[in-house]
């Protein structure tokens, strides 16, 4: 009597694509987060960094003497920049620890609102069920 009052949820497509994708995406964070080991954090940042650079233009121009100064400038400050950066780094100001950082947020929301929608779904299935069980039992002779 009692499985009778209990509705079976409904399994679709739907649903099962939901569940696999809080599963890949909670892989996925779990990955870029370096939860069970830091050398995988360490990996997704420098794939993130490789593939912002991978990205990009050349374009060419007629060597003038302005063009090599202002070449020769560039370099220069481009090394100074990198001088300082390297030096950031040894200290500890800066290094790929923030868009790791960012990167571990998004997932984290990603996965929470996949999470909801989940949840969401199968309440409102076992409410349909369950109503529409009940409109069934109002339907079946009463006995005195």
């Amino acid at each position: 009597m009692y499985s009778r009052m209990i509705p079976r949820l409904q399994i679709s497509l739907y649903h099962k694509t939901l569940r696999v994708a809080v599963c890949v995406f909670a892989c996925v964070l779990i990955f870029d987060s370096g939860l069970f080991s830091n050398v995988t954090k360490s990996l997704s940042a420098g794939t993130q960094m490789y593939l912002a650079n991978a990205v990009g233009v050349y374009v060419g121009v007629a060597a003038t003497d302005v063009n090599m100064l202002t070449a020769e400038i560039t370099k220069l400050e481009q090394e100074r920049d990198l001088a300082i950066s390297e030096r950031e780094i040894a200290v500890g100001l800066s290094g790929p620890s923030r868009q790791t950082d960012t990167s571990t947020f998004i997932l984290s929301i990603i996965v929470f609102i996949l999470l909801v929608l989940i949840i969401t779904n199968y309440a409102l299935d076992y409410s349909r069920a369950r109503a529409r069980l009940f409109k069934n039992d109002s339907k079946l002779p009463q006995r005195a």
